[in-house]
């Protein structure tokens, strides 16, 4: 049988709409390829700096056999939107009632820090349960303040902003940067 399009059946018979599934960081590129295409925003997946060892060749080109991380990364993207530096990380939980802080690197940390210190916006997209936005300064604000060795749902749910999943873009988390850091003004 035929479905309408993001729609189709599971084997169990029960709908499964199209975005969920996929993973974050999937849906994250498909909605920067369409802020870029539509000229809302360039922001881009930064990638992992590599040093290669050792290369082979076979029909379809180079193959890395042997290579290792250069240095820490910071975060997974950055950009520009409105004239501003945009950088943040993305991050998938299976926890329902918190986010473990070991998901960030300390270096991490001290990178949010320096974005705000600077003028940039910054912030995390966190999956648990939902997919949230929470402010790289109220992200700072719980460490800060706090022993716990993670973050509890009910923080992120008081603090975070729910990213509305649509069919284009898939998260459209821009709005939510309106608001939180041009005060709603577009």
């Amino acid at each position: 049988m035929q479905y309408p399009d993001n729609i189709m059946k599971s084997k169990k018979n029960t709908v499964v709409f199209g975005n969920r599934g996929m993973d974050l960081e999937n849906l994250l590129n498909l909605s920067n390829r369409y802020y870029e295409e539509k000229n809302i925003a360039l922001i881009y997946k930064k990638p992992t700096p590599i040093g290669i060892v050792d290369v082979h060749y076979n029909p379809r080109g180079k193959v890395i056999d042997k290579a290792y991380f250069k240095a820490p990364s910071t975060l997974d993207y950055n950009g520009l939107y409105r004239g501003k530096y945009i950088e943040f990380e993305a991050k998938e939980t299976k926890n329902k009632t918190s986010f473990p802080l070991a998901n960030i690197h300390p270096h991490q940390i001290r990178h949010i820090r320096n974005v705000i210190m600077h003028g940039g916006i910054v912030f995390l997209v966190i999956q648990i349960q939902q997919i949230y936005l929470l402010d790289g300064q109220d992200f700072l604000d719980y460490i800060d303040a706090n022993e716990r060795k993670s973050i509890p749902y009910s923080y992120i749910q008081e603090k975070g902003h729910i990213i509305k999943e649509r069919i284009d873009p898939p998260l459209d988390y821009l709005p939510l940067v309106d608001q939180i850091y041009f005060g709603g003004n577009v």
